[in-house]
């Protein structure tokens, strides 16, 4: 008996297509739940890009009526209708500027304070060892350094205290903000008190910020800076310039226009050439 011949079976090739149709399909279904969630309602887009267009066109100001859409009812888009809300902007407060009348006032105020100073120092002005300017900082009060210290020193000699104390009583009654700058020329200086002009400016100007603390200025009203060497007015490279540099500024602060220009108490006050002496 003859045995029954089996066939060979064939390998299917085609079985990828049944994953593939799979993928398809469940790609075409995100791709339908993704419209369907950005589908655009157009009514309210429509009502948005008018309000836009609108506020573009005419733009508004603090005493006119913004139109605002308010809640779209659910057959807007059917009638094509919206709920208007009117808000008005409220004006803002505005800040006064001041008037020519305060500035006026102001600008008086800082010309008495510079004019009584220059009566305590006159005699100092006229030799040139004091100079007052106005600018729009202020009043600037730059007494120079020999002056005040010794060679390396920031202690006041006992010369000057009289004199800066009569400036401490007209600022006493004043109300501006001061800052005390000390300057010093470009000759290194190392110490054990002060290791570089750094210090030497900074104590310097404490210095006489203490004074006139000791003479009635509130402290509130002060500040001491040390500048060093890095704001000469003149040349260091040569004795003179180097002495014009070694300086302690009295600044009164304020909101002054106008460009510097020397405060004269009277015709008769003309600063003279500046002859201080050689001390730092």
């Amino acid at each position: 008996m003859a045995r029954k011949q089996k066939h060979e079976e064939h390998e299917n090739h085609e079985r990828w297509l049944v994953s593939y149709a799979d993928f398809i399909t469940l790609l075409f279904a995100f791709f339908v739940v993704m419209y369907a969630i950005s589908s655009i309602n157009e009514g309210k887009y429509r009502v948005l890009s008018d309000s836009i267009l609108e506020a573009f066109k005419n733009a508004p100001t603090s005493e006119k009526i913004i139109y605002i859409q308010g809640p779209m009812p659910q057959n807007a888009v059917e009638t094509g209708k919206t709920i208007p809300q009117i808000i008005p902007l409220e004006k803002p407060a505005a800040t006064p500027a001041p008037s020519e009348v305060e500035r006026q006032q102001r600008r008086e105020s800082m010309k008495s304070v510079a004019t009584n100073i220059l009566k305590v120092m006159e005699p100092l002005v006229k030799d040139g060892h004091v100079k007052v300017t106005e600018s729009n900082r202020g009043i600037a009060i730059e007494i120079n350094a020999s002056l005040l210290f010794e060679t390396a020193k920031a202690d006041l000699n006992q010369e000057s205290i009289s004199v800066l104390t009569a400036v401490a009583k007209v600022l006493a009654t004043d109300t501006h903000q001061i800052q005390v700058e000390g300057h010093t020329d470009n000759l290194p200086i190392n110490s054990p008190v002060f290791p570089s002009n750094w210090e030497l400016s900074t104590a310097r100007a404490s210095s006489v910020i203490r004074l006139f603390q000791a003479n009635g200025v509130s402290g509130e009203r002060m500040v001491a800076i040390g500048y060093a060497d890095n704001r000469p007015v003149d040349d260091n490279s040569t004795p003179e310039g180097r002495a014009r540099n070694r300086r302690v500024t009295v600044m009164i602060l304020a909101e002054n226009e106008g460009n510097v220009q020397d405060v004269q108490l009277d015709p008769d006050i003309r600063p003279a050439s500046a002859s201080p002496s050689a001390a730092p």
